[in-house]
């Protein structure tokens, strides 16, 4: 038996955006055995901080996780879209720019991860995925920084990693409702790739590996 829980925003609390029954969490639990359990505590429009309350909330939950799943941070990001369209002087500029919020951005995400390991038990990190239909290349281009920085923490921490933009690489893995939501075929991709984390990575060996797609 394992028990599973989803920490974060809408990657895993995408019900308000897919038909009903087709959300992670669903999608998720019919992959899983029986026996095994999934929690969701991740919550729409969550950013960094609220993952305090969220982490908070894992003791009222019936019994321990097995394994803690965050995907959080792209809220985060998404709300330097606007300060991103500002003009510069030169590509160096901008470089410097996105230095100075992946370094806050690090400052977060650390912050976050160290609330999460505080709990000891076994965690996984979604990275932020980039193939929003019709997302401008250069705003693409713009998440690798903050995308680096989840893989290093990772890394960092020996934990193993849910490559976003390897397992939702296709516009119908977003919503039609939200682009920027997991779409029922998404989500469905993204609960493969966590069942196959479960079932293949031993919560107790300390190791990165990284899942992508995953057949469902």
């Amino acid at each position: 038996m394992a028990h599973i829980v989803l920490l974060g925003d809408s990657i895993f609390d995408n019900a308000p955006y897919v038909p009903a029954g087709r959300h992670v969490q669903a999608q998720l639990q019919s992959l899983v055995t029986p026996s095994d359990r999934v929690s969701l505590l991740a919550r729409d429009g969550s950013v960094l901080e609220d993952m305090v309350a969220q982490v908070a909330r894992l003791q009222e939950l019936p019994e321990e996780a097995d394994w803690i799943v965050v995907s959080c941070g792209g809220n985060d990001v998404l709300g330097l879209v606007g300060a991103m369209q500002s003009k510069v002087g030169s590509v160096i500029e901008a470089a410097a720019l996105l230095a100075d919020w992946q370094s806050e951005f690090r400052r977060d995400y650390r912050r976050m991860l160290n609330i999460v390991l505080s709990r000891r038990r076994p965690v996984a990190l979604a990275t932020i995925y980039d193939g929003v239909p019709r997302l401008d290349p250069g705003l693409r281009t713009a998440l690798a920084p903050f995308n680096d920085v989840i893989l290093r923490e990772a890394i960092a921490h020996r934990l193993p990693v849910l490559d976003l933009r390897l397992i939702c690489d296709h516009p119908d893995d977003y919503a039609l409702v939200s682009p920027i939501e997991p779409s029922a075929q998404g989500g469905g991709k993204i609960a493969a790739a966590i069942a196959q984390l479960v079932r293949e990575q031993d919560p107790g060996a300390r190791r990165t590996v990284v899942y992508g797609y995953a057949t469902w």
